[in-house]
């Protein structure tokens, strides 16, 4: 017995590392051992003994003072001086195990013992299967942060460029810790404990470390490619760093290195799309020079699952940044413009772009002055996206019911539509479609923003006599290749009303029996059936006014016989001078500004009432209109309601009223708005309703619109919906023209 003792210490009570045997046993004495436990029967007993004593000591010492190591009351060391404490301790207490399963080895081959343990015919393959065993079984939960900064030190060191400086010991530049990351990982290895005791930690290390790299380079720059430098760092550092520390791994399986280097290609691709697609707002705004950053992101994504984030987020940065009342429409619409822009460089299908923008349409719907807004961008100079899109942009006829020939004549490259696609549009219509008609798309109707056209050039026609016609026929011209002829067919007769009225002016003046006096008159003749409603004010204009626009009348007649004139008083330019003591000034103003200064010639003071009446113009409408002058100091109120003119020069700063609201006659339209006329257009079927509801006494709404549909909705009258009539009717409700009971109207008696 105190030779098996001597052979295998291990089994004695009082056993301790430092009674590891020595490298060299005499073969006598280990014949001699062997001899007698075959005699005696226990080759097997001995077998369980060494077993369970290597169990039973590394239970109780060894494994509990290696996990002592990372407790946090030693505050003495780092967490990579306690690590590498740790694992040369478990290393030499697993050496010292080694050595007595090499005679373990020796005596199984001379006993010829076949019995394995735990299914491990191998005793060193047992000896790390019971350390694992018994090492995980006392797990220790905070070790996981000491093995994340031991790893996160050593990569950091391994991505200083050069720079040997020691980030674990700051102040010691010649460290000795590269050769101990190296022998921990070694042992490691030796011990088959570096992917089951430190892979996992070590995979989190790297991506937190590869994130946090992708973030700092990435960060609020866009206009650089950075996924091919990325890729090459993660070859060049993280597996470079990696491959020196799984070049020690000699458990069996598959390879590690292989594996890993498909696990961080596939995060470094995720990671750099997330942030990406957090930041795909800011990278939409500034389009263009954020191209390199849409082009990285375009390669990214199909090798990501992540579409549908970028979707969501997308929608989301829209709806809470830009789709809300503190943003402009003009600068919603150019967020619009280059989030197309942006996202066919992401997507040539256009089904992003479709789905994205989906709540952008709705919202844009939900705004008055979109349509105002998208028509003045397209006509207007100077740096304009939607004026560029017009002018150089390739002409897209906007209708989606338009039959391509591309897929007859490109047959062999057709490729299907994406599955989440919608049925009812192929993805030839979004790849043609440019901007200028998805904004036109976003109403499902060229009518509308042909009427809002029709008032734009009207209002600019209008607001001078020698208006650019030239620029006007080019916009025109343009803008034809995109609605189509017919639609634009009253445009182009507003634009020669303006040319045929230069020239019947010019006519009348060089007609003798004309006789102009001391108020020149030009007047612009338009053809009333084909300019959209003017606004409808009353005004008396003054007397030499009246007498001057008879003459022009007649001199009309004369020239045209059977046509004649019917003026509109309140529209049009004046150019007016005001001379008083000591001052003279030249004014641009509407024709009821300057009616207004001239009754005040005539008498310089005049109360609202009286002079309202004369002017034939509501009280309200007149004050306003007097605060013109009041704003420049021509004219005061020098008691309530009771105005008079400043003659004095030397009081001109004081009387100048500054905070008086004072009407900017060239912003407001002589066009009737959008309200007024569909107003109109909606009145107009009132008397059809009345006339149903005589002879069939009551109707539902339904029913009434369905006939509507029958008999009003025909020619150029545009079609009312069964939600717009309703709250026709309901306003009628409301004013008592109509009752309303059990889903019926009818009229009252």
């Amino acid at each position: 017995m105190d030779k098996l003792k001597a052979i295998f210490p291990v089994v004695t009570d009082n056993y301790t590392l430092c009674d590891m045997p020595a490298s060299e046993i005499e073969e006598d004495e280990f014949n001699a051992m062997v001899e007698f436990t075959e005699t005696a029967n226990i080759v097997v007993p001995i077998q369980n003994m060494i077993v369970n004593r290597t169990e039973d000591i590394l239970r109780d010492k060894i494994v509990p003072q290696f996990w002592s190591f990372f407790k946090k009351n030693d505050f003495s060391r780092t967490g990579f001086q306690k690590f590498y404490n740790a694992v040369k301790y478990l290393h030499d207490s697993y050496t010292s195990f080694y050595h007595i399963y090499d005679r373990l080895l020796l005596f199984r081959k001379r006993t010829n013992l076949k019995k394995p343990i735990y299914e491990h015919t191998c005793p060193h393959s047992a000896l790390r299967l019971i350390l694992r065993a018994i090492l995980f079984s006392y797990y220790y939960l905070e070790h996981d942060n000491i093995i994340k900064e031991f790893y996160e030190a050593a990569l950091k060191m391994e991505d200083s460029e050069g720079d040997h400086h020691c980030i674990i010991l700051e102040d010691n530049m010649d460290c000795n810790c590269l050769h101990s990351f190296n022998e921990t990982n070694r042992k490691l290895g030796e011990m088959h404990l570096l992917e089951p005791l430190v892979g996992q930690d070590l995979t989190d290390v790297i991506y937190n470390y590869t994130h946090s790299h992708i973030q700092k380079i990435c960060k609020d720059s866009f206009d650089t490619n950075y996924i091919w430098t990325l890729e090459k760092w993660l070859k060049n550092v993280v597996l470079n760093w990696l491959g020196k520390i799984y070049c020690h791994d000699t458990s069996p399986g598959d390879d590690p290195m292989l594996m890993f280097n498909n696990k961080l290609t596939n995060f470094l691709y995720n990671s750099y799309t997330k942030i990406r697609i957090d930041q795909l707002f800011n990278i939409i705004i500034e389009y263009p020079e954020s191209l390199p950053a849409l082009s990285d992101l375009r390669d990214a994504l199909p090798k990501t699952d992540l579409k549908p984030l970028l979707t969501e987020t997308l929608q989301k940065a829209m709806e809470t940044r830009l789709l809300h009342p503190g943003v402009s429409t003009p600068d919603i619409l150019t967020a619009y413009v280059a989030a197309i822009r942006s996202l066919k460089v992401l997507d040539s299908t256009g089904l992003l772009l479709e789905t994205v923008t989906q709540p952008v349409h709705q919202y844009l719907r939900s705004r008055e002055d979109t349509v105002r807004c998208v028509v003045s961008s397209l006509t207007e100079e100077g740096p304009n996206d939607l004026a560029y899109e017009l002018v150089n942009g390739e002409a897209v006829r906007i209708d989606e019911n338009t039959p391509t020939d591309d897929d007859d004549e490109n047959w062999e490259c057709w490729i299907p539509d994406p599955i989440d696609s919608a049925p009812s549009k192929s993805c030839a219509i979004r790849k043609t479609s440019d901007i200028i008609s998805m904004l036109v798309n976003v109403y499902g109707s060229k009518e509308l923003f042909v009427n809002e056209y029709r008032t734009l050039l009207a209002d600019r026609l209008l607001s001078q006599y020698n208006c650019d016609t030239e620029k006007e026929i080019m916009y025109l011209e343009l803008l034809k290749l995109r609605f189509g002829e017919s639609q634009l067919h009253y445009c182009e007769v507003m634009l020669k009303d303006i040319a045929n009225s230069k020239r019947i002016n010019q006519y009348i003046k060089q007609d003798a029996e004309y006789r102009e006096s001391d108020i020149p008159l030009n007047a612009m003749i338009v053809s009333a059936q084909f300019w959209p409603p003017f606004k409808e004010e009353k005004l008396e204009l003054h007397n030499e006014v009246t007498e001057q626009i008879k003459k022009y009348t007649e001199a009309f007649e004369t020239l045209k016989g059977s046509r004649t004139l019917c003026w509109k008083n309140h529209l049009g330019v004046v150019d007016i001078e005001i001379e008083l003591a000591g001052r003279t000034t030249s004014y641009s103003v509407t024709p009821v500004q300057a009616t207004v200064a001239m009754y005040f010639q005539d008498k310089g003071t005049w109360e609202l009432e009286e002079l309202s009446k004369v002017m034939q113009c509501p009280p309200t409408i007149l004050r306003r209109k007097i605060g013109f002058w009041q704003s420049h100091g021509i004219i005061a109120e020098t008691s309530s309601d009771v105005f008079s003119i400043q003659e004095d020069q030397e009081n001109k700063d004081v009387n100048v009223q500054e905070d008086i609201f004072v009407e900017d006659y060239e912003a407001e339209s002589a066009m009737a708005s959008a309200r007024d006329q569909r107003e109109e257009e909606l009145h107009t079927f009132w008397s059809y309703i009345v006339g149903m509801l005589m002879n069939l006494d009551t109707l539902p709404l339904e029913r009434i619109h369905q006939m509507l549909k029958m008999f009003a909705f025909q020619g150029p009258t545009i079609e009312c919906s069964i939600q717009e009539l309703k709250v026709f009717l309901d306003r009628k409700v409301r004013e008592h023209h109509l009752i309303y009971s059990n889903g019926y109207y009818k009229l009252p008696k």
